[in-house]
C-alpha cells in the first residue's frame, strides 16, 4: 500500500550553495510496482532535493517512464512509501495538446476556479510563444508545441516539474533550443526537475545528478560538477559522458589508429 503524502516545499539552491542545504521534496522508499506479478521497479529508494535538476536513465523497459507517471499520481497501485509535493507538474514526450483548443486555452487545461486568458499569456512569454498564444494546435511546429506543453507545466507553478523524453521527438536543431530553454526555465524558477531521458549527453549537459535505472532500482549515481554552461567540448564532459554510457552497457567508440609515418 503506497503512501502518497503532499506537503509544501520551500526554498531552492542560490550561488554558492549546495543541494544538501535545502528540503527533500521527493522522497521514495521501498517502491514497488509489478505487472502482472513481474516487478518493473522493486523496492527503488530515492531522494531528491529541493531545486535539484535529476536526470534518469536506463534501457528501454527499466521502469523509468513507470517511476515518472507513480511521482506524477498517475499510477497508484504500487507498495511502498512516495512522498512528493503538492504542486507538481508533468511533460510527456507528445505535446497532448487538445486540438479543438487555442493555444492559450491548452495551457489552462486542468487549471481549479476560472484562471484568466492573462495567466496563460505570462508563460508563454516565458517559453518565447506569446506571438502564438491564440493559434491552433494543429498550426504549431514540433518545438512550438513542446513549448506549449511546457507552458502548461509552469502555468501550474510547480515544486516538481517531472519530464518524460520531453524532446525526444524533435529535430536535432529544435532539440538544442528546447535543453536550452528548460534550462533557463529551471535556473528562474529553482523548482526541481526530474528528467526521464535516453540521451546520454543531454543528462550531463542539464543534469545536477544523473541517476542509471536498472533491474527497478537506481543502480548508479553520477554527480555532474561541471560549471554552467556546460561545453560538450570539455574532456570532462566527454569522461562524464563515456562513463555513463559503459555504465549502460555501451562500448566507448576505438580511437582512430596513428596514421603511418
Amino acid at each position: 500500500m503506497a503512501t502518497d503524502v503532499h506537503r509544501p516545499v520551500t526554498g531552492a539552491p542560490h550561488g554558492g550553495e549546495t543541494v544538501s542545504q535545502h528540503p527533500t521534496v521527493v522522497r521514495v522508499d521501498g517502491l514497488t510496482r509489478a505487472f502482472d506479478g513481474r516487478p518493473v521497479i522493486d523496492r527503488l529508494q530515492l531522494d531528491v532535493q529541493a531545486g535539484e535538476f535529476v536526470a534518469l536513465l536506463g534501457r528501454s523497459g527499466c521502469g523509468k517512464s513507470t517511476l515518472l507517471r507513480i511521482l506524477a499520481g498517475l499510477d497508484r497501485d504500487i507498495e511502498g512509501t512516495v512522498l512528493v509535493p503538492r504542486r507538481k507538474a508533468v511533460a510527456f514526450q507528445a505535446p497532448r495538446l487538445m486540438p479543438w483548443k487555442r493555444v492559450w486555452r491548452n495551457v489552462l487545461l486542468g487549471l481549479p476556479g476560472r484562471p484568466e486568458r492573462a495567466v496563460a499569456e505570462r508563460a508563454l512569454e516565458e517559453v518565447g510563444l506569446s506571438h502564438r498564444s491564440q493559434a491552433w494546435p494543429k498550426t504549431l511546429s514540433g518545438g512550438e508545441a513542446q513549448r506549449a506543453s511546457l507552458a502548461r507545466a509552469l502555468v501550474r507553478e510547480p515544486d516538481l516539474l517531472l519530464l518524460d523524453e520531453p524532446f525526444g521527438a524533435l529535430d536535432a536543431l529544435t532539440r538544442v533550443k528546447a535543453q536550452r530553454l528548460v534550462d533557463e526555465l529551471w535556473q528562474r524558477r529553482g523548482c526541481a526537475v526530474l528528467l526521464v531521458t535516453h540521451d546520454v549527453e543531454e543528462a550531463v549537459l542539464l543534469a545536477d545528478r544523473v541517476l542509471v535505472m536498472d533491474d527497478g532500482v537506481i543502480a548508479h549515481e553520477q554527480r555532474i560538477d561541471l560549471p554552467r554552461p556546460r561545453d560538450i567540448a570539455d574532456p570532462r564532459f566527454a569522461a562524464l559522458r563515456t562513463g555513463l554510457l559503459e555504465r549502460l552497457g555501451v562500448e566507448a567508440p576505438a580511437a582512430p589508429a596513428a596514421e603511418a609515418a
